[in-house]
């Protein structure tokens, strides 16, 4: 017994006699089942941990037997509510209730369900007396009332949403439920006494309510909570979808987005309850990393730490220190700030959820562990508290008999033990949560860059900036001042206004210790103009100190991103996750984000979807080749598989289209070439896409429209179809979003040039490769790739190409060829100068080096088959050598000399600058190695 006073052992020993001495006395069904010593031990376990089990057991005989034979293995049987026993409907599901509560309490003593099981259990029951009360419901208003119908003649039916934690899943044995009623689209009932739809639901919402919570002399059902409702107690007992639409954009507060961060469809029309919460998400989620959610959250805390200081509350396990509110609050809030961006994260089920936010390395394994013991613990905790008298309550007991009834139930040696165990959990909890809430410090003085903030655009000294160590002080000064007076500014809220005053100087200190300070300076003033009216952003700066660091840096450093994340602030975020510093996504996993766009239905989202990833995997490309933490031509290479993966998209999206339009062709075939950078997969950020389009379908064939679109759609002739679907696709490609447009597209390379067909068919492709293409066309033909499309289709291009670069030429007349073209491009796009060389054009530069190794491939493919298999620069080096057209260390030269113009040309892209280079001696002997290799191979280009 430890330290428990034998005579409150015996106490609760006598309770428990007394109780079975009740049940033997209730009926001789119940004395029939109490017959045997293993039969009263069992019931005498229930009895020592519920008064409500004892209750519900003395009054359902059937039950206390059906418990004994099998433990409840099974749900106990729902009622049915009918017409004929209307007046018995409230005890029915009362009884029905107080049931299968018994059989949770049953084989939760027992050790027969966990914690989980349990909350899932009493999820359950609640849905089912909803369900079953709602359905009995609707056939008596269908037959007073008839059903409500729409303006198109749809059948309407009320959709009931559960929140908290009905809506998680996870409700606990005694809670109320909180619901809101909702119904698809107005109209009116179609009875002999019709009502309006608002009215229909509305009544029909309150007898449902009321049926589940009026205490009759059975008890209650379910408590029913319907304050959440919009206006709460104000509105409407039940909304459309559209007034629920009109409500949320223009009243839904931060709280709002906690509570519907749980909602589902519980009852009723559940598959329309659910598609409208999709349309909400926007709402709960933002598409950017929303720290502003900390500060809702931080408001939630003051008052619920009023209340309990105010009401003495220490003691509760639900909203005291350390309590079962704080960790739903810490779990909600990482969603709410990530869920935008980690579809994983938006999880209405905390247990699911936090595993969630420890696989997306948001939560520490440690942490997340200790969170998940916590929250259990507390759970099962406060289920056995309500267990006791099936009562709403979170506070620990102070009856000492009670105390001793819940540790012994936990399997405590009593109260001591049981709350050294709360108190340690309890104050994990509190830690963590403290560091999720620590508040920004602003107790410290403000240095000399803070006060010469606050004193502009009137006061401040330049001579502040110039000690801070900005090297054009008086520029600097200047570009303050006017943003000081920026209209974006002084309309800031007191809020914003005060983040903003907390973030520019932190910025200041910033640029001061990076690279560039002055261009970083410029950079940031940019980006906080675009970024002011976006409380998110300014609260993410404000919020995370390394983020801040971590953006100035990248500003300092690169042109590029500086000018994409000031048009595009969603970047910031990418600033905070932390993939953006682990590996880069294969190919794979491009895909798989890419198709993720797909889940949009309306296009133009969709669109806006794809270019927010795209841009989001380019910047993740682009910081990796800024910290140097994978190679360039590795960065171009991802790059290229990134736009192969938009474009299979867009391919998609817009045969989707032609398709709706116009039908199908049967057997018709399409095709998307990369030629290019793109098809060499050596692309830069920003470069365009040079695309070739092909098709092929049976001769005379024509789109056939799908019998149901025959009304409007009108068939076209293949080659029509395709070309439309060319046109489809570059529009798409080019379509300007909010998140700006995904490529510009080049498709000058396709046959006969600008004065040819938008798209070939398979056999004109050929004979043009064939008879009338150019060598520089052949040329580019090495490099050219199959990108997307029918499978058949690229297979049989592959062929066309294979065929084409190994035909047997004239060695002079290709040399001939292949010098002039050369020389005609240095003539028109070389632009360097004798102190600068242009990186790609310039003599022994890399079109240089690209000529020599198209020129090898369409001179010697013929006899080495293996050299058409390559189409970018180092695959092509290597094929060369070990076709023996190059030594090896020629070969390794090449290669060294071909990473370092592309690492060159790539540093000078990521800060805006033109692709010219100083000359230096390394430079000028990789020039000479290009030259001389080109020479010793017949080719002598023109310097």
């Amino acid at each position: 017994m430890n330290d428990t006073p034998v005579s409150l052992a015996d106490e609760l020993d006598a309770l428990v006699a007394r109780g079975i001495e009740r049940l033997r006395a209730a009926s001789p069904d119940h004395a029939a089942s109490l017959s045997d010593a293993a039969a009263v031990a069992r019931v005498a376990k229930v009895i020592a941990a519920s008064d409500f089990a004892l209750e519900t057991l003395r009054r359902q005989p059937e039950l206390l037997k059906a418990l004994l034979q099998d433990d409840g293995h099974a749900p106990w049987p729902v009622p049915a509510l009918t017409a004929d026993n209307t007046p018995l409907w409230p005890e029915l599901l009362r009884r029905h209730r107080a049931a299968e509560s018994t059989r949770l309490v049953w084989r939760d003593v027992h050790g027969l369900d966990d914690v989980d099981a349990t909350l899932a259990g009493t999820t359950r029951l609640a849905e089912v007396c909803l369900q079953t009360a709602l359905e009995a419901l609707e056939a008596e208003f269908a037959q007073r009332h008839g059903v409500v119908r729409a303006a198109d003649g749809s059948v309407q039916r009320l959709v009931v949403f559960g929140l908290g934690k009905l809506g998680g899943g996870e409700l606990n044995f005694s809670s109320d439920i909180d619901l809101v009623y909702a119904y698809p689209q107005g109209g009116e009932s179609d009875g002999a006494r019709p009502l309006a739809a608002e009215d229909y639901f509305a009544r029909l919402g309150q007898r449902l309510a009321k049926l589940l919570d009026e205490p009759t002399v059975d008890g209650f059902c379910h408590r029913v909570d319907l304050r959440l409702r919009p206006f709460g107690n104000a509105g409407r007992v039940a909304l459309s979808f559209a007034g629920m639409d009109q409500y949320f954009q223009r009243e839904g507060r931060d709280w709002e987005r906690y509570a519907w961060l749980k909602a589902r469809a519980v009852a009723g029309d559940i598959e329309a309850g659910e598609g409208w919460l999709q349309s909400l998400r926007p709402f709960v989620y933002r598409r950017y990393l929303d720290f502003t959610a900390l500060d809702g959250l931080r408001e939630m805390k003051a008052a619920i730490a009023a209340e309990v200081a105010r009401r003495e509350l220490a003691d509760d396990i639900k909203r005291g220190p350390g309590g079962i509110r704080e960790i739903e609050f810490l779990v909600q809030a990482l969603q709410l700030i990530r869920g935008g961006r980690e579809a994983a994260l938006r999880e209405r089920r905390l247990r699911v959820a936090l595993p969630a936010l420890v696989a997306t390395r948001q939560v520490s394994e440690e942490e997340g562990r200790a969170l998940a013991a916590a929250y259990r613990f507390l759970r099962r905790l406060e289920n056995r508290l309500q267990m006791l008298r099936d009562a709403q309550t979170h506070a620990l007991p102070d009856s000492a008999i009670d105390r001793l009834r819940i540790a012994r139930g936990l399997e405590y040696a009593d109260w001591d033990a049981l709350r050294d165990a709360l108190d340690a959990q309890r104050a994990r909890v509190s830690t963590e949560f403290a560091e999720l809430l620590a508040p920004r410090r602003r107790d410290a003085e403000p240095g000399a860059l803070a006060q010469y903030w606050r004193a502009l655009p009137e006061g401040g000294e330049a001579g502040t900036l110039a000690s801070a160590g900005f090297h054009d002080a008086a520029g600097a000064d200047a570009a303050l001042r006017e943003f000081a007076r920026y209209s974006g500014v002084r309309a800031l809220s007191d809020a914003s206004r005060a983040r903003l005053d907390r973030v520019l100087p932190a910025l200041l200190e910033a640029c001061v210790r990076s690279s560039q300070p002055d261009a970083a300076l410029r950079r940031v003033l940019s980006l906080l103009q675009a970024i002011l009216r976006r409380a998110s952003y300014l609260a993410l700066l404000d919020e995370q100190p390394s983020a801040l660091a971590r953006l100035v840096d990248v500003l300092a450093r690169s042109a590029l991103l500086a000018e994409r994340l000031a048009l595009y602030p969603l970047l910031l975020d990418e600033l905070l996750d932390t993939r953006v510093s682990g590996p880069l996504p294969d190919r794979a996993q491009m895909r798989a984000e890419c198709e993720a766009a797909l889940q949009e239905d309306d296009p133009e989202l969709l669109l806006r979807s794809l270019n927010e990833r795209r841009l989001a995997l380019s910047f993740r490309v682009a910081m990796a080749a800024l910290d140097g933490r994978q190679p360039a031509r590795e960065s171009t290479r991802r790059l290229a598989w990134l736009a192969d993966e938009v474009v299979r998209i867009v391919l998609r999206v817009a045969q989707q289209d032609v398709a709706v339009a116009h039908g199908a062709v049967p057997g018709g075939r399409f095709a998307i070439l990369g030629y290019g950078s793109l098809g060499g997969e050596e692309l830069g950020f920003g470069s365009d896409l040079d695309l070739v389009f092909l098709f092929d379908a049976p001769a005379g064939a024509e789109s056939k429209p799908a019998p149901a679109q025959a009304g409007g759609a009108r068939p076209l002739e293949a080659g029509r179809w395709y070309a439309r679907l060319a046109q489809k696709i570059v529009a798409l490609l080019g379509a300007v979003t909010g998140a700006g447009r995904l490529y510009d597209v080049d498709v000058r390379l396709r046959p006969d040039g600008a004065k040819g067909l938008l798209v070939s068919s398979l056999g004109s492709y050929r004979d043009y490769q064939r008879e009338r293409a150019w060598t520089w066309e052949h040329q580019a033909l090495v490099r050219a790739r199959g990108v997307a499309g029918d499978a058949a289709l690229l297979a049989a291009f592959e062929q066309i190409r294979s065929q084409t670069l190994a035909a047997p030429r004239d060695s002079r007349k290709l040399r001939e060829d292949v010098v002039n073209m050369r020389a005609r491009m240095r003539a028109e796009l070389d632009r360097g100068d004798a102190a600068r060389f242009d990186l790609k054009q310039g003599a022994g530069g890399l079109v240089d080096l690209e000529f020599l190794l198209q020129y090898l491939v369409l001179r010697e493919s013929g006899a080495h088959p293996a050299l058409l298999s390559p189409r970018d620069t180092p695959g092509l080096i290597e094929a060369m050598a070990r076709a023996g057209l190059l030594s090896a260390e020629e070969a390794d030269a090449l290669a060294q000399v071909h990473g370092a113009f592309v690492a060159e040309g790539l540093a000078c892209t990521l800060d805006r600058r033109p692709r010219l280079v100083a000359e230096n001696a390394t430079l000028a002997a990789a020039r000479a190695l290009v030259v001389r290799t080109a020479a010793a191979h017949g080719l002598v280009f023109a310097s």
